[in-house]
């Protein structure tokens, strides 16, 4: 199976919706899974053996947030708690595609 581009998803899926209009097919449902509501910021810099500021640096974190996070003081957005988790379970990927860019 071939990945689409955006482009191609956007063309599927509005024929799907101009098909749905017209009584001829019924929409899928699709599911979208939540943000984790919490993450254990200082485990996942821990694990990974960094320091507060290597961990910043390599991931793009300003090390004030970082700081507020692992004392509880704030909690990270929706979308870093969404990078902190794939950090914790593919970080050599997120370093990959951050050396990358």
């Amino acid at each position: 199976m071939t990945k689409q581009t955006l482009g191609e998803e956007l063309i599927e899926a509005m024929g799907e919706v101009v098909a749905y209009r017209k009584g001829e097919a019924k929409l899928t449902e699709r599911v979208v899974k939540v943000a984790p509501k919490s993450v254990d910021v200082a485990a996942i810099r821990r694990r990974l053996g960094l320091s507060q500021r290597e961990f910043a640096n390599r991931y793009g974190f300003g090390i004030r947030a970082l700081q507020e996070w692992e004392q509880n003081r704030r909690t990270p957005e929706r979308s870093a708690r969404i990078l902190l988790k794939v950090i914790e379970s593919h970080p050599e990927a997120v370093e990959q595609v951050l050396e990358s860019a």
